[in-house]
């Protein structure tokens, strides 16, 4: 059995003897496989040559001509606005109300019509007015017969006074009746007025012109003078008006072009700035600033003949404030915007570009921006392809077509490149990959 065991032991030793050997010709054969294949790199230029290739590429890269769109600055008088956000209301908002007591006979007018001021809109029973008025025409009668008496009676005195058959007495006595009848009738005369104004105010017009709004008392009930509810509603939208609030900043422009009697045009647009609902000027502003926000509250005036404002509706207000004379404009697709400011890309004689700060002043237009410095009128300015740009860069100016061809031939001329150079475009990519 010893040597069995032996024996055996003999064999395991031998079989892991044998395992250590594979490993360690593995081991030696991989680091010298990698260490052949470095070598030949090496020899062949690999990265070196690859990264002198980026360079090249780099090199042509930025000695290439880059077609790009461009406008010229031009002069033009650019209006100044204020912008805020605004609120529709009507110019005059009536509660109508009766001025007598009485029972509501009939409504004519239907529940959102358009009345004219002075229209017939309800009619209170008038009865009880009309016998009060006839009662003070009989009284008016009465004591116009009494007046009249007491006028002859004076007369006569004044004689039979003259020719010292009257006591002094008699006739003063008698100048005070005249007087009290004269009295009388005068009084008599206000009452009849006033009955014949309660007659008239048993018809109820419209105090203004505008839209009526809901009935609130239907006929047969009745009502009194002292009621706060009224009958309805009347609103005026023929002119309207919009208030809307600016910065206090603004308020010596505007107190200066008010004073001086100038009207400021002010336009309404609709929630999304795109739609003109109305044409006006500037009516009135505030007496005071908000303190909460800093702002003062304006109001404009807009004849809404086509009614496209309504009361309460939400608008754009643009305010035009003043105008810039002979001011340089650009189209506004060549204002860029940094950190250290706006700038744009001149384009110089020798058609290189020359990247400028500019101050920015008010749009002008749908696609214009007024330049307040750093540009004058004539120069030219990259508006597309502003991207590829650097200061000193080579360019061509093309139309739109031409640049999108020219764009295309590019793209395909450098897919053609990357695939002959498989392995400098991979290099260049995983630069690029990493960068990012």
């Amino acid at each position: 059995m010893l040597p069995n065991a032996s024996s055996r032991s003999k064999r395991r030793t031998r079989l892991w003897f044998v395992i250590a050997v594979i490993i360690a010709a593995i081991l030696v054969w991989y680091f010298a496989f990698h260490h052949t294949s470095s070598t030949t790199e090496a020899k062949h230029g690999g990265p070196g040559r690859g990264g002198m290739r980026a360079g090249m590429h780099g090199a042509a890269m930025a000695g290439a001509v880059t077609p790009v769109q461009a406008g010229k600055a031009e002069q033009a008088d650019v209006p100044v606005f204020l912008r805020a956000l605004g609120t529709v209301v009507a110019n005059a908002t009536v509660t109508v109300t009766s001025q007598v007591n009485g029972q509501l006979m009939k409504v004519y007018f239907t529940e959102g019509q358009k009345v004219e001021q002075g229209q017939l809109l309800a009619q209170i029973d008038p009865r009880s007015y009309q016998a009060t008025l006839e009662q003070y025409q009989g009284d008016l009668a009465q004591n116009q017969a009494l007046a009249k008496s007491a006028e002859l009676t004076l007369a006569r005195y004044k004689k039979l006074y003259a020719q010292d058959s009257l006591a002094r007495q008699d006739l003063e006595s008698q100048m005070a009746t005249a007087g009290q009848y004269a009295g009388a009738v005068k009084a008599d005369q206000a009452q009849i007025a006033a009955a014949k104004l309660n007659l008239e105010f048993a018809k109820i017009t419209a105090p203004v012109s505008g839209h009526v709004g809901l009935r609130l008392v239907d006929p047969g009930n009745m009502i009194s003078s002292s009621d706060t509810t009224g009958i309805v509603t009347i609103t005026q939208t023929q002119p309207i008006a919009v208030t809307f609030s600016v910065p206090q900043s603004n308020l010596q422009t505007l107190l200066k072009a008010l004073r001086s009697g100038q009207q400021l045009p002010t336009t309404a647009f609709d929630q999304d700035g795109s739609d003109v609902l109305g044409q006006g000027k500037l009516q009135f502003i505030s007496n005071e600033i908000d303190t909460s926000t800093g702002s003062i509250k304006l109001k404009a005036l807009f004849d809404n003949h086509d009614e496209k404002l309504y009361p309460n509706q939400f608008v754009n207000a643009r305010l035009q404030v003043g105008t810039l004379e002979k001011a340089t404009v650009i189209p506004a697709a060549a204002l860029q915007l940094s950190a250290a400011g706006d700038f744009v890309y001149v384009i110089k004689p020798d058609n290189t570009v020359e990247r400028r700060q500019v101050k920015s002043g008010p749009p002008f237009g749908d696609d214009k921006v007024a330049v307040l410095t750093g540009i004058q009128p004539g120069e030219q300015v990259v508006t597309t392809g502003i991207d590829r740009l650097n200061d000193g860069s080579k360019v061509q100016i093309v139309e739109a077509a031409a640049a999108g061809e020219v764009s295309s031939g590019k793209a395909a001329g450098t897919s053609k490149q990357r695939a002959e150079h498989g392995g400098v475009d991979k290099a260049t990519s995983g630069k690029d990959s990493g960068s990012k």
